[in-house]
């Protein structure tokens, strides 16, 4: 890690103001949200294109910055086995906190059992509006089809339908072709990583938006749905909540404690891009900021990329808590009876259908409508008995999803031998503590980027700048 010099300390610049910091001013923005929504209802709903406008414009870089880091990090190793090898870590542990997730969501449901009473006629339960268009494609999707979704009909429709999976699978192609020509390759490797650099500072421009965008959301979330929606379905959401919690706390919270690390410090580091998602509901906008983040925390460049992106589309934890709570509670409330058989196998048919709708809209309702459609047992059509608190979940699951794709890219870092925990907890601990010169940036360009979305202590020397330009 090494000493800094008495140079590096007059260089670097002093950490921002607390009234300064992106942070502070989301925080203040969904405070500012929240009351505008419930005090005036009509000017919160036309908030919405603030909102959403801000999700675009953060989505359009996401296909780019996936595809680019992918590639860099693949063609840059030296050895394409060890890249296998972490890629079947990853996905054996998102297979296993996936079941884990699930499996706490049918215990919290059985044991509460808030379905019960409710006594729904699923042959009366109308489908109208955007639920109707969310089971429609949830009916006609096969449990097989993400399999086959991976490969992209062309090129380009990937980046257009923004759509992570076939995104993932032409980066990982394109990488390990690049890595296996070797010096023919490296100009496009070159361009590949002149390129990040570009992504990332036009990134640093619409994170100065992130305040505007997350007030937006707020507002329009309040507004429209307001706290009425609530008192009927109140302690399903809560339950939802509640199960969410002790799973990051005791589960994600165990693994962090079995790396000598410690998850409250964990969220101090990432709350500007917990803050993000709480304010527009979805995991996407904080996806540069988590692998820039954790770059710097000392997980090497090619595991954070391949590990990250790969987990926004296998690693949903919330979701999979979400899935099985809700549908045992659909159940519940149409008196369908499931044994315990039942329920593990449709767990089963869950770890499929939940990759098939991985990154698309309503992704989670149509999984639920798929799985539910695959089993036969329970009434696609009882969805909509939930359909009208969704919206308050989704802050949830994005929170706990963009949690568990945090600690799985440190603990799969660790099964590689390649995590240098003392420096994780030095940045997670606050402390100042300067770029890696294996994980800074490879421009002048790269490192500014990062500079809104790292922490305080990830300022960047003109001594590491100069010699990152060199390389």
């Amino acid at each position: 890690m090494g000493n800094t010099t008495h140079s590096d300390t007059l260089n670097r610049p002093a950490p921002k103001r607390w009234y300064r910091q992106l942070y502070f001013w989301v925080l203040i923005a969904i405070v500012a949200g929240i009351f505008v929504g419930w005090l005036t209802p009509s000017t919160g709903e036309a908030m919405q294109p603030i909102g959403t406008t801000f999700v675009e414009a953060m989505r359009m870089l996401i296909g780019p910055i996936v595809f680019l880091t992918i590639v860099g990090g693949i063609a840059s190793v030296a050895d394409l086995k060890k890249v296998g090898a972490t890629g079947l870590k990853a996905l054996g542990y998102f297979q296993i906190g996936t079941i884990c997730a699930m499996l706490l969501g049918l215990v919290a449901i059985n044991i509460f059992r808030l379905g019960d009473g409710v006594n729904a006629d699923a042959s009366q339960i109308e489908t109208t509006g955007k639920a109707a268009e969310l089971i429609e494609k949830g009916e006609n999707q096969q449990w097989w089809e993400f399999l086959t979704h991976i490969i992209p009909g062309s090129m380009a429709s990937p980046f257009v339908e923004g759509d992570i999976l076939q995104i993932i699978f032409m980066a990982v192609v394109f990488g390990i072709a690049l890595n296996a020509v070797g010096k023919i390759g490296a100009p496009i490797l070159d361009m590949v990583q002149r390129l990040t650099a570009i992504v990332f500072k036009v990134l640093n421009f619409i994170m100065k938006a992130a305040p505007l965008g997350a007030f937006g959301a707020m507002a329009f979330a309040v507004g429209k749905y307001g706290v009425e929606t609530l008192s009927s379905l109140g302690w399903l959401i809560l339950l939802f909540y509640g199960t969410s919690i002790v799973f990051v706390i005791v589960f994600l919270g165990g693994i962090m404690a079995f790396l000598g690390l410690n998850i409250f410090k964990m969220f101090r580091h990432f709350k500007e891009e917990l803050l993000l998602i709480l304010g527009t509901s979805t995991a996407e906008p904080a996806l540069p900021g988590l692998m820039k983040k954790l770059e710097h925390a000392g997980v090497k460049k090619e595991t954070v990329g391949l590990v990250v992106p790969t987990g926004y589309s296998f690693n949903l934890d919330g979701a999979a808590i979400y899935l099985s709570l809700a549908a045992v509670y659909i159940a519940q409330a149409t008196n369908t009876e499931l044994t315990i058989g039942q329920q593990l196998g449709m767990l089963a048919v869950m770890l499929l259908t939940s990759k098939g709708a991985a990154g698309v809209a309503g992704g989670g309702f149509i999984a639920l409508t798929a799985t539910l459609s695959t089993l036969g047992t329970i009434p696609a059509a009882g969805i909509m008995l939930i359909f009208g608190i969704d919206k308050f979940m989704s802050e949830c699951r994005a929170l706990v999803n963009f949690c568990g794709n945090a600690v799985a890219t440190l603990f799969i870092a660790w099964w590689d031998k390649s995590l240098d925990i003392e420096r994780v907890r030095r940045v997670f601990n606050g402390e100042d503590v300067p770029p890696l010169d294996s994980a800074g940036a490879d421009a002048p360009e790269a490192a500014d980027a990062i500079a809104p979305l790292a922490s305080h202590g990830a300022a960047t020397t003109k001594e590491t700048l100069v010699g990152a330009a060199a390389r």
